[in-house]
């Protein structure tokens, strides 16, 4: 029999408060996709190049984990209590009819496992399930074809999953059932009531919103101009600001909610429009701090979705070589390494092999204790100084600039100017053949030096550039000197005339060779300025095309990668730079999605749960309405607004808030969206998925307080 009362009890639980039971199965879904991480296909294969990040990356799962256990805790606390008030009057009936206080708390947790083991169950289902579809889309995204995707169930996830809900459900139901203990029968037959509110004095709570609106102020100025001091530092002063500006704001505006009502020219005898302000009022008076929160935790969700969602879009960049040639470098005794990939075994995987040769300019007396250059490139340090826009062509002849930071953000000018005073007094030679190997790779016609010609080189994996064809500001220049039969350099005393622009791309495979910017020059001189101790020689090649159409491009790579491995020889591959950014979108998409989507879920619920709470509370003032003519329709009709209205208080803070978060963290690219094609859907759909988690969580609530509506007793004339 007691069996059968705690089944029916939560199975009734579980249909009346399926908001509550909707996001116990949700955190466990979530929490066990979190957990499998370390089994998905994608994180599988990057353990093959990053796994040293990987490693890192799981070992924060469990901080993570922790993390989400914490937050939900306090959820479930919190809802846990709202099925205590609204079932007290059962309760104290129990009572009345000879239950034992004992017997009821076991109930009571009880029930609250029972349904714990259902949502546990339901959510592992839908969390393995989800696991699966994430691996095969974030496979399909990265580069379709280059996972064999195999179904895997982790049972480490599953075990911690139940384990800690469990634990906290537990510790949540333990706390809640000795509150019950401790209440009287007649507590519980009288239900619980919140105390009268005080709505304070009209001068407070205009302060309050003003400390408020200062608070936030401050804070957003702070983000928005001051986000990079202090190494980032300020940006926990602003969280901080911002969090009690929100405060003090709810806090304030609540309370003066009342003056809408009062303001109104509507009258109460014209529908419940006032009825529907002091309501709303009440539930935010009573709870503003609660509301505050909650807003909040909507605007981290909103800064963390778009993080998560600028990360996914750099999925495109991933499959995109843009710079990058070639797919192997390969470093050793030039005649070996030539003789192994010259062999019938790895000669199918070779295409376009070409030798790099690379090393630094000699200097002048270089055995004396202050060697001099011997690159004189003063007549084109003017020219590029002539280009800069006027502020920064002052800063620089004034001597106030000392260093220089090649970003996209600067002027083409500016970052030529800093990559040469970096380099251009003791320059990285490329011997010219070096070079046209690389342009008949990509397709591109071969340089024609002659003895007197260089051609400067820019690496566009360090040097931003718009157009890896072509550099603007360079091409006048040069355009502008070669029109004169001006010579821009010279080199040991002798004029070298610059050659026109030179298409751009990576030298090696990932990062062997990281240099800003070299000279490429003919054969004969590259041998006679080059510093012997400074020489390096890389093997380069790229899997043909003919076996990339056949297979794809990552399958040969990893049979050509493991040929390479058995060989000895040191090599890098592009799968390393692949599996490198690959890495950054899976850890910043997974946590930062993760923790965006759970605060997002945690703010819903409370809201839902807060208003539906009021509601139990105030059930006896629509029996009044109805005994007063007001008919079924009005009430849900009041009763829909005050939903919308509790929703869109924090929702409307939250999006200021998160805007200005959004802005500024794109302005210090840390949130980088690049304008591609993939924005603006990306970005409405994530729009939209926000917006339909709280419309689903509007209309849960909606519908369960219709039915606290319909549970009133009616009068038979009202209907």
């Amino acid at each position: 029999m007691f069996s059968k009362l705690i089944y029916r009890n939560s199975k009734r639980s579980r249909k009346e408060n399926l908001i509550y039971f909707a996001t116990l199965v949700t955190a466990v879904a979530s929490f066990y996709i979190i957990l499998s991480l370390g089994r998905q296909d994608v994180v599988l294969f990057l353990k093959e190049f990053e796994s040293d990040a990987i490693d890192k990356l799981l070992s924060l799962m469990p901080i993570v984990y922790l993390f989400a256990l914490f937050l939900l805790f306090f959820l479930i606390l919190f809802a846990n209590q709202y099925q205590l008030n609204r079932r007290s009057k059962e309760f104290g009936l129990y009572l009345m009819l000879g239950m034992r206080k004992k017997r009821l708390v076991l109930q009571l947790v009880a029930e609250g496992l029972m349904t714990s083991i259902l949502a546990l169950i339901s959510g592992i289902l839908i969390g393995g399930f989800l696991a699966e579809i994430i691996s095969l889309t974030v496979s399909k995204l990265v580069g379709q074809g280059i996972i064999g995707h195999q179904i895997s169930l982790s049972v480490s996830a599953i075990f911690f999953t139940i384990i800690g809900f469990l634990s906290i459900q537990l510790i949540a139901l333990v706390i809640l059932g000795g509150r019950l203990f401790n209440q009287e029968v007649h507590q519980l037959l009288n239900e619980q009531t919140d105390k009268k509110q005080d709505m304070g004095y009209f001068k407070g709570n205009i302060l309050n919103m003003l400390v408020g609106t200062i608070l936030l102020g401050v804070a957003y100025w702070i983000v928005l101009y001051r986000f990079m001091d202090f190494a980032g530092m300020l940006v926990f002063v602003a969280l901080a600001l911002g969090s009690l500006g929100t405060i003090f704001f709810m806090g304030g505006f609540g309370k003066l909610l009342g003056l809408l009502a009062s303001l109104s020219q509507r009258k109460s005898t014209k529908g419940l429009h006032t009825f529907t302000l002091r309501q709303f009022q009440e539930n935010v008076a009573n709870k503003s701090t609660s509301v505050a929160v909650t807003s909040i935790l909507i605007t981290l969700s909103i800064i963390l979705i778009t993080n998560g969602a600028s990360t996914i879009i750099s999925f495109e960049s991933i499959n995109n070589r843009s710079s990058s040639v070639y797919d192997f470098t390969v470093n050793g005794d030039n005649q070996k390494v030539k003789q192994f990939l010259t062999t019938e075994k790895i000669a199918p995987y070779v295409e376009d092999l070409n030798l790099l040769e690379i090393g630094r300019m000699k200097y002048q007396d270089e055995y004396e204790d202050l060697p001099l250059s011997l690159v004189d490139w003063s007549k084109l340090r003017e020219q590029i100084i002539m280009d800069l826009p006027s502020n920064y062509k002052e800063q620089i002849l004034s001597g106030e600039i000392q260093g220089y930071s090649i970003t996209s953000e600067n002027p083409e000018s500016l970052n030529l100017l800093g990559v040469l005073e970096i380099d251009a007094a003791k320059p990285y030679l490329i011997p010219e053949s070096s070079y046209n190997g690389l342009l008949e790779a990509i397709g591109e016609k071969p340089l024609k030096l002659h003895s007197n010609e260089i051609a400067l080189y820019f690496n566009p994996d360090f040097v931003p550039m718009d157009n890896l064809e072509s550099m603007p500001v360079l091409d006048n220049i040069l355009e502008k000197a070669a029109k004169e039969g001006e010579s821009l350099i010279s080199i040991n005393d002798q004029e070298v005339f610059i050659h026109s622009s030179t298409p751009m791309r990576g030298l090696v495979a990932d990062r062997s060779v990281e240099i800003y910017s070299a000279f490429i020059v003919p054969d004969q001189m590259f041998k006679q300025l080059l510093n012997t101790e400074n020489y390096r020689s890389y093997w380069n090649f790229r899997i043909p095309q003919k076996l990339q159409n056949e297979q794809g491009l990552m399958k040969p790579m990893m049979e050509a990668r493991d040929l390479l491995k058995s060989s000895g020889f040191k090599f890098e591959s592009y799968l390393q730079n692949f599996g490198r950014r690959l890495f950054y979108v899976v850890a910043g998409s997974y946590t930062i999605l993760y923790m965006g989507f759970l605060f997002l879920i945690i703010a819903c619920t409370v809201l839902a749960l807060q208003f539906l709470t009021q509601m139990k509370q105030t059930g006896g003032r629509y029996l009044t309405l109805s005994m007063l003519g007001a008919q079924r329709n009005q009430m849900k009709k009041s009763m829909h607004k005050q939903v919308l209205l509790t929703f869109l208080l924090p929702m409307s803070l939250a999006c200021m808030s998160g805007a200005v978060g959004i802005r500024a963290m794109i302005s210090f690219v840390i949130i980088h969206i690049e304008d591609n094609a993939l924005l603006y859907p990306m970005a409405f759909t994530f729009a939209c998925v926000v917006i339909v988690i709280f419309v689903i969580y509007g209309v849960a609530v909606a519908r369960s307080a219709d039915h606290e509506i319909d549970k009133l007793r009616w009068k038979p004339n009202i209907d």
